[in-house]
C-alpha cells in the first residue's frame, strides 16, 4: 500500500480538466477515488513476490484471488485517505478538483465505500489465500489510514511511517503462497520499505510549494533541500545491499544479482549527484523517474530471474 506508489500521489495524479466542482460524480470520479495508478504499482510488487514464492509455477486461482483481495484493500486505503484529506485537498491546486474536495462525492459515500472495499478485500484474502495474507493486508491498511494519514499533518517522519504500508503488498503475495514469515518475506518487506523514502522525498521536493500551501510538514518544507538530499542518500545506501540479499534468501539467480547490482549503482550515482545539482527540481524529477524505473525493473527481474533459475 504504497503511500504513496504507498499509497502518496504521483506526478501525474492531478484531477482531470473535465472535472468541475458542483457537477454530479461520474464513474471516473469513483475510479480515481481509489487511486488506480497506486493500486496497480502495489499489485506489481504483490505479483512479483507471489511468483518468486511459487518458483515461477503459481497456482493461478490463488494468484488471481490474491491480486483481487490485495487490490480491494489498497483501493479501500486510497478511498479513506481521500476522505480524511478532503480538507487539505481543497487548499492545493493539484488536488482541489478531486471529487471529494469539490463536493461531487459525499463524505459519507466515500467512507462507506472505503469500509466496504476493506471488508471485501480481507474476506477474499482470508478465504482464497490464507488468514496470514489477510492479516498483512490489514496491517498495511492500518498503517496507511490510521497512522500515516493523520501523521502527515504533524511530523516529517510521515514518509518513513508510510513506508510500512507500502511494504505490505509484496509480503501479502509471499505469504499467500507460503503461509509463513520466513527470511525472504522480511527481506521483501525491507526492500520495499527502504525504497520509499528516496522516492517520495523526491516527489516532496517537486511539490514543496503545494505542501507548504497545505501546511504539511514534509521534510523539504521543514528542513530544506540539503537535509532532504542527505537523508535520501542514507536510505539509498541501505537499500542497495538489502536488495542484493534477495539473491541469497530468495529463489532468484545471477540474472537478478547482475541487474539489480547495476540498477543499485546507478541509483547511488544519481543520489550523490544531488549534492552538486545546480537545479534541485530538475534533479529531483530525474531521481523520481529513475526510482519508478528501479521498482519496475526490480519486479520484472524477479519474474525473469526466477524463470531462468527454475525452468
Amino acid at each position: 500500500m504504497d503511500q504513496q506508489v504507498t499509497m502518496q500521489e504521483s506526478l501525474n495524479s492531478e484531477t482531470p480538466l473535465h472535472a468541475q466542482p458542483g457537477e454530479p460524480a461520474t464513474f471516473r470520479d469513483y475510479v480515481e477515488l481509489t487511486k488506480p495508478g497506486i493500486t496497480m504499482s502495489n499489485l506489481m510488487t504483490t505479483f512479483a513476490a507471489l511468483w518468486m514464492a511459487s518458483y515461477g509455477f503459481p497456482d493461478w486461482k490463488l494468484a488471481i484471488f490474491t491480486m483481487i483481495g490485495t487490490a480491494l484493500v489498497i483501493m479501500s486505503g486510497a478511498t479513506l485517505n481521500n476522505y480524511y484529506d478532503r480538507d487539505l485537498d481543497k487548499k492545493m491546486k493539484r488536488t482541489k478538483g478531486r471529487a471529494l474536495a469539490a463536493g461531487r462525492i459525499a463524505p459519507r459515500t466515500a467512507i462507506l465505500l472505503g469500509i466496504g472495499l476493506l471488508l471485501a478485500g480481507l474476506a477474499v484474502l482470508a478465504v482464497f489465500a490464507n488468514p496470514l495474507a489477510a492479516v498483512w493486508g490489514l496491517i498495511g491498511h492500518i498503517f496507511y489510514v490510521l497512522i500515516y494519514t493523520p501523521l502527515k499533518r504533524v511530523t516529517t517522519l510521515n514518509t518513513v511511517i508510510g513506508g510500512i504500508s507500502g511494504a505490505a503488498p509484496p509480503v501479502i503475495g509471499w505469504v499467500a503462497v507460503t503461509n509463513s514469515m520466513d527470511p525472504a518475506a522480511w527481506l521483501l518487506f525491507l526492500i520495499l520499505f527502504l525504497w520509499q523514502p528516496p522516492h517520495f522525498l523526491a516527489l516532496a521536493m517537486l511539490k514543496t510549494e503545494e505542501y507548504r500551501a497545505g501546511n504539511l510538514p514534509m521534510l523539504p518544507v521543514v528542513k530544506g533541500f540539503a537535509e532532504t538530499k542527505r537523508q535520501m542518500v542514507l536510505w539509498g545506501s541501505v537499500l542497495f545491499p538489502a536488495s542484493l540479499l534477495l539473491f541469497i534468501h530468495g529463489s532468484v539467480g545471477y540474472v537478478y544479482l547482475a541487474v539489480m547490482g547495476l540498477m543499485g549503482i546507478v541509483y547511488m550515482v544519481l543520489l550523490f549527484q544531488g549534492f552538486k545539482a545546480k537545479d534541485d527540481l530538475a534533479w529531483a524529477r530525474k531521481l523520481f523517474g529513475y526510482s519508478i524505473l528501479y521498482l519496475t525493473v526490480f519486479c520484472a527481474v524477479i519474474v525473469i530471474s526466477t524463470m531462468v533459475y527454475h525452468y
